[in-house]
């Protein structure tokens, strides 16, 4: 599996929600928190077209935000992507 890479804020409640679906299927995930780091901000946007959070990365492939995660779980696409066996969950 790549590593999961979230680009987050505390108080953000996609962040939250995007961490909580993660840990309920145990994957581990990197969270870089950019709260009032105006040039980590400043980055993932020109990285990703997109000036909010959350955003999420699968290795160097950019997944999008909550929505998108969300998206390819009720697709059942999620776990295959995350390479998670039926079996893992």
């Amino acid at each position: 599996m790549n590593t999961v890479t979230i680009y987050t804020t505390p108080a953000c409640p996609y962040c939250i929600a995007v961490k909580a679906l993660l840990r309920k299927k145990r994957v581990q995930f990197n969270e870089i928190g950019i709260e009032g780091d105006r040039a980590a901000a400043f980055s993932l946007a020109g990285r990703t077209g997109r000036g909010t959070v959350p955003q999420i990365f699968f290795g160097a492939k950019h997944i999008g935000g909550y929505e998108e995660l969300n998206a390819l779980e009720m697709a059942g696409s999620l776990d295959e992507l995350l390479g998670l066996s039926a079996g893992s969950q």
